[in-house]
């Protein structure tokens, strides 16, 4: 049988209350006090008790914080793996390039931490990156990897992907704080992105920076519609379209970090 731990932090604090009081009492009253001189060391018995009990309740309680927290963080590991494997499914089939998903999370992570993201909004921007075409798993393969251009409709159907992903994130409570990227990663700095048509700063700061680094990769690897570019022209667009399509502090900072946000790429060294 396992008993709650509120339960047995009470019962912890309980039999100390009892014990204290009724030893304590009986060790008073065998000295045979005056009344004044009594009462003065129940004082003092109870505020040493207070300060002694306030010490057990801190420990026993942060016992079961850092319990709580070390199988939260097993949780959020299992539901990561979970996530990738999933993710590596979706690139197979979208025929990314190879470790494409996670390629761009690495890299998303890396330039949030340049732009100052730390702590709860670092791992949202890590899971809306790893899951950033979660939507597009709603889509049809004649659309999804069509080598030739997509007609007027099927690039209405495309344009879908961004608020399904959307709707399949909000379904499930520890990934909702992640649907910025999914969701509006394809919006552009001079609002002429979609779904919504959102400009400047009113696009999510971690959608802004994953479309940095999402138009490097698209650019920098092949995909079925078009083959790899050359580094140096891949840099040349991302310059121009600094206060276009992309936020241009973020491009810059994306270009002063170029070297090793690509090497955190590449896998040759740790994001994280």
């Amino acid at each position: 049988m396992t008993v709650k731990p509120q339960l047995r932090i009470v019962a912890i604090y309980v039999l100390v209350a009892l014990l204290w009081v009724f030893f304590s009492d009986r060790l008073l009253f065998s000295f045979h006090l005056d009344t004044h001189t009594l009462s003065l060391l129940h004082t003092v018995k109870g505020s040493f008790y207070v300060l002694v009990t306030g010490a057990l309740l801190y420990w026993l309680i942060g016992r079961v914080v850092h319990r709580m927290d070390r199988l939260n963080h097993l949780l959020l590991t299992g539901n990561e793996q979970s996530l990738r494997a999933l993710v590596s499914a979706m690139d197979v089939r979208h025929k990314e390039t190879r470790d494409h998903s996670e390629r761009v999370m690495r890299m998303t992570v890396a330039l949030a931490r340049y732009v100052g993201l730390d702590g709860d909004a670092l791992r949202h921007v890590r899971f809306g990156a790893l899951l950033h075409d979660i939507g597009k798993l709603a889509l049809p393969d004649a659309v999804l990897i069509k080598p030739g251009p997509l007609t007027p409709d099927e690039t209405t159907l495309m344009r879908t992907h961004p608020v399904l992903g959307r709707d399949l994130l909000m379904r499930t409570a520890f990934l909702r704080p992640a649907v910025d990227i999914p969701y509006a990663h394809h919006e552009r700095w001079d609002g002429t992105g979609y779904p919504r048509g959102l400009r400047g700063e009113e696009i999510p700061l971690a959608a802004r920076i994953f479309s940095v680094v999402d138009v490097w990769d698209a650019l920098s690897f092949p995909r079925v519609y078009k083959p790899a570019w050359p580094e140096t022209e891949v840099l040349e667009y991302l310059r121009n379209a600094a206060g276009g399509q992309l936020d241009p502090g973020i491009v810059a900072m994306f270009l002063e970090h170029y070297d090793e946000l690509k090497s955190i790429g590449l896998g040759e060294s740790s994001a994280d």
